[in-house]
């Protein structure tokens, strides 16, 4: 596997820093997309809405149409199945699910960077295109890939000053 260029190090540190930045707000995003999901999808039936009628943030219903079973929103296009809001304002749950798809994108570009400056292999892209995806993994795999690249780069410089030192010594005679 071929290693990153010590030119590169830099720039990994500042695709580190834009990974974590990029992984914790997605993370978050994907933990209120989850909430917002469990409120809609289960048998509570609600959306969170700001301003209209109810107020400045407000619970809405959500009607089941009449062919809908309790299975039936687990199936893509939800077998004929329609649920229609009656909140009015602002939809705050459809924000949400438009806000993670495009951070969704960001978090893809942040780890494209990070692993390609890293020069991992492709397998690795993948794991970490899970985090954004699966609830709290992207703050599981943010902890793990900052230390490791940290400790990475940290023992590559020690590893780079140890070289250097030497002659720098045969330079002094």
């Amino acid at each position: 596997m071929p290693e990153p260029k010590a030119a590169s190090f830099p720039k990994i540190r500042g695709a580190l820093t834009f990974y974590q930045i990029a992984s914790i707000i997605t993370g978050v995003m994907l933990l209120l997309l989850l909430a917002e999901m469990i409120l809609k999808y289960t048998p509570i039936h609600l959306e969170l809405f700001a301003g209209g009628s109810g107020g400045f943030l407000w619970l809405a219903d959500v009607i089941v149409g009449d062919g809908c079973q309790w299975y039936s929103l687990f199936f893509p296009g939800g077998m004929g199945c329609e649920l229609v809001s009656v909140g009015d304002g602002t939809n705050i749950s459809l924000l949400i699910l438009v806000a993670h798809g495009w951070f969704y994108v960001v978090y893809l570009f942040a780890i494209f960077r990070l692993w390609s400056l890293m020069r991992w292999p492709f397998v690795r892209f993948i794991l970490l295109a899970l985090g954004g995806v699966i609830p709290a993994l992207s703050f599981v795999m943010e902890v793990r890939v900052s230390r490791e690249v940290r400790a990475y780069l940290a023992s590559r410089e020690a590893a780079m000053a140890a070289d250097a030192q030497p002659h720098t010594e045969e330079a002094a005679r």
